[in-house]
């Protein structure tokens, strides 16, 4: 059980790894491609999934990341929320090294409602700095793209 255990975690955390590095290349691609079509900073909203964005926020545990997803669904602020377990975070907080065991929130939304998602988290996260990081989707399957627009209100 313990072997199943740990290799199931090592998976869990190296499939989270993989899918990091593969946004980050995404982006690096897309900066050069908008830098090279002179549209750095468009925000254009002409084809399905043009205002779509995954935001990422760590939650220290299943019952706040179902609190907060839950919220944020029923403010239809958001389209889809997966829970992925098993994430160690290292960081510095007040002057000292930290180490939790984390949950990611992988979050669709629209672009155009990262600043209210962030608001809304902020109140309902129980840390005083929750991360709230946002990544443009550069592509993907157009159904779903729309279906993440549909299911989300329109920016206020």
């Amino acid at each position: 059980t313990t072997t199943t255990t740990t290799t199931t975690t090592t998976t869990t955390r190296a499939s989270v790894a993989v899918g990091l590095l593969l946004l980050v290349l995404a982006l690096g691609t897309r900066t050069n491609f908008a830098k090279q079509a002179g549209r750095v900073g468009a925000m254009a909203s002409t084809e399905a999934g043009e205002d779509v964005a995954v935001v990422f926020c760590t939650v220290p545990d299943k019952e706040t990341g179902r609190k907060i997803a839950s919220e944020l669904l029923s403010q239809k602020l958001v389209a889809c929320v997966n829970m992925i377990p098993g994430v160690e975070s290292m960081y510095t907080w007040e002057g000292k090294m930290e180490v939790s065991e984390e949950l990611i929130l992988k979050i669709k939304t629209r672009r155009s409602l990262v600043p209210q998602l962030s608001t809304a988290i902020g109140s309902l996260h129980p840390y005083d700095v929750p991360e709230v990081i946002a990544v443009p989707v550069v592509g993907g399957g157009q159904s779903y793209l729309s279906w993440v627009e549909e299911n989300t209100i329109s920016a206020t």
